[in-house]
């Protein structure tokens, strides 16, 4: 029997058939670049987390061996402060609460430094990064930030070199008791120790930067309590 072709039943067969081999051929395709996919996420965190201890620009093929070797352990912390895991690429993948925080030490140099995790919401969308401190949990060694839509020229700024280096040598906590964060993005720069200039005209990206450091940097309390030498 031959369909006739100008026939609405031979459209509809036409058209379904069409369909399910284009979604058999997305899906395969998917599924075979997955394993690609993911290892350049992953990539691209070990790129963010290396930026936030100096090491930046690194050859894509050398970003896996670069991050072993400059991370000497990864933990997952609670609320207290204690360590409940050593998975903390993996948690990033899933949920950071605050019994599961991640807490990246590394090794730079003769320096031992304690990368943080950021996330927290700009003008248009997320925003996250990276953090680290040096081993008197007070100092900013180096900061690395990224967005999902801020203003090119405005708010996509906080992506720059220059703008993240402003937060090297910042003073993180009031003191060492660790109460209070005074790490600032702020458009009034009254305290050089901990004030970083806010970028002009993009008041709102600057206090989500501004939100994101406090509320993140807070979580870690306990365990830089724990471990400060007194």
């Amino acid at each position: 029997m031959k369909l006739n072709t100008n026939s609405n039943v031979y459209t509809i067969v036409y058209a379904s058939v069409t369909v399910i081999v284009v979604a058999f051929l997305l899906a395969f395709v998917s599924l075979a670049l997955h394993e690609t996919q993911q290892k350049n996420i992953d990539n691209d965190k070990r790129s963010q987390i290396l930026a936030a201890i100096g090491q930046r620009g690194i050859a894509s093929d050398q970003v896996e061996a670069t991050f072993d070797k400059a991370v000497l352990c990864q933990l997952v912390l609670n609320a207290k402060g204690d360590s409940v895991g050593n998975d903390a690429f993996s948690i990033e993948n899933k949920a950071i609460t605050d019994d599961n925080l991640p807490l990246y030490i590394c090794q730079t140099g003769t320096d031992t430094l304690y990368v943080i995790p950021l996330t927290g919401r700009g003008l248009w969308g997320g925003l996250w990064g990276y953090i680290s401190l040096k081993s008197d949990f007070q100092t900013v060694a180096g900061a690395h930030f990224s967005h999902e839509s801020e203003t090119a020229g405005l708010g996509a700024r906080i992506v720059e070199e220059d703008f993240q280096n402003k937060f090297v040598g910042k003073k993180a906590f009031a003191d060492t008791d660790f109460s209070e964060v005074v790490l600032s993005v702020t458009k009034k720069v009254e305290n050089p120790a901990s004030d970083v200039d806010a970028i002009t005209g993009a008041t709102l990206t600057s206090n989500g930067v501004h939100n994101m450091l406090r509320d993140c940097i807070a979580r870690y309390q306990q365990y830089f309590k724990a471990h400060t030498i007194k």
